[in-house]
């Protein structure tokens, strides 16, 4: 969250009294405006007063193209930026966003999302979204298809299908957040830390683009919908339209908490019998070289025959297992195999793995009735039908 430059790290902490003084002066105001919000029906008198009041507490909305925005759509799309994006957009125009996460009760209320009752699947939240756009007098829907908040610097996360199974027309709006000398978005950060932020700041900027609506197209799957929607998004934001999704996201803040307690962890955490045994030959090593070690011989029980140096070289640059898992299997790193001589030192299979593999090689032996060559197939047909043989018995193999 706080900056890394010398020059602004010394701005922040000659700020900070001042930050603080108007942190407490805020949230007196703040308790004001929430109170004037909820006394006053909506309208447009309320969105303006509101609207002027929060520039006292730093936050200001500015929006381009306005008449862009269509007054016959139900259904907004927008990026996901901060915790609070639904709150800055209703300021501009009616709308509602559905609560997806966290208990109903007084704090989803007064937080400004708006409750269904629906607990069940996303059929049903899709069902009763319907049911609710099909009632002309309601507002329209604000949606996040991101599922999750990024600092929306570097690329969008996969939008998920079902905000698009809604109506068959959506409108993008792009949203950019920026603010002085603290980041925007920090992942795994609550809305209360990022509300006393806001009011700790001197000013936060929401920028609020409206896009031209997007119909479905004929024939045209919710999925390929929500992915042209993303690419329209992202090309209005400057970012990269990604395939991760909102799990890989949580997964990897799994990953970073887990390797950032290991060199921390207490030497009586876990029993004698438990702990892994730490060669001899590592004794003296950085942690950083041990911890790439540990990472390299786990990739070397998935794929014994990838030579242990050149799983090293490529962890170094990922860091992650399963990224140079892929990364091996998809020949994106190049490697000689190794024969089952070279790998004497690594620990024995396991019975499981031995009867995995024993599995695979069978089910690989299945498809074609003649056995697989050891030379150089010359037609390039048998050399791709080759290939992907051998690329299916890694993947499975990985996979057991």
């Amino acid at each position: 969250r706080f900056p890394t430059d010398g020059f602004l790290l010394l701005a922040l902490l000659l700020y900070a009294p001042v930050g603080l003084c108007l942190l407490v002066l805020r949230l007196f105001i703040g308790v004001h405006i929430f109170l004037v919000s909820c006394a006053l029906p909506d309208s447009v008198l309320r969105r303006f007063i509101v609207r002027v009041m929060c520039s006292v507490l730093g936050l200001f909305v500015r929006q381009s193209d306005p008449r862009l925005r269509d007054v016959n759509v139900r259904v907004y799309i927008a990026n996901h930026v901060t915790q609070f994006d639904h709150n800055v957009i209703n300021l501009l125009t009616s709308c509602n966003t559905p609560a997806l996460n966290g208990a109903p009760g007084f704090i989803c209320w007064s937080r400004g999302f708006m409750e269904l009752g629906v607990t069940g699947s996303r059929a049903e939240l899709v069902d009763s979204l319907k049911a609710y756009s099909s009632h002309r007098g309601n507002p329209p829907l604000l949606l996040f298809p991101e599922e999750a908040a990024t600092n929306g610097r570097a690329g969008l996360l996969r939008f998920s299908s079902w905000p698009f199974s809604i109506l068959d027309v959506v409108q993008p709006v792009a949203l950019q957040v920026q603010r002085p000398l603290i980041t925007v978005s920090v992942a795994d950060s609550s809305w209360i830390t990022e509300l006393l932020w806001t009011f700790f700041v001197p000013f936060t900027v929401y920028q609020v683009r409206w896009m031209p609506s997007v119909p479905r197209r004929a024939e045209e799957l919710s999925e390929d919908f929500a992915l042209r929607v993303q690419e329209l998004l992202a090309m209005e934001l400057g970012v990269v339209s990604t395939r991760l999704t909102a799990a890989d996201k949580t997964e990897h803040m799994k990953r970073l908490r887990h390797t950032s307690l290991l060199p921390f962890a207490p030497a009586s955490s876990q029993p004698l019998a438990a702990r892994p045994r730490m060669p001899s030959s590592l004794t003296g090593v950085a942690p950083e070289d041990v911890r790439i070690t540990a990472m390299a011989q786990r990739v070397k029980e998935v794929l014994p025959h990838v030579p242990l140096e050149v799983i090293r070289i490529d962890l170094a640059q990922t860091s992650c297992v399963d990224t140079t898992i892929a990364n091996l299997l998809e020949g994106r790193v190049p490697f000689f195999p190794e024969s089952r001589e070279a790998g004497t030192d690594l620990p024995a299979p396991s019975t499981s793995q031995a009867a995995a593999a024993s599995g695979i090689q069978g089910s690989v032996a299945v498809p074609s009735s003649k056995p697989a060559t050891k030379q150089f197939a010359k037609s390039p047909v048998e050399r791709h039908l080759s290939l992907q043989e051998r690329k299916r018995a890694l993947y499975d193999y990985a996979r057991r």
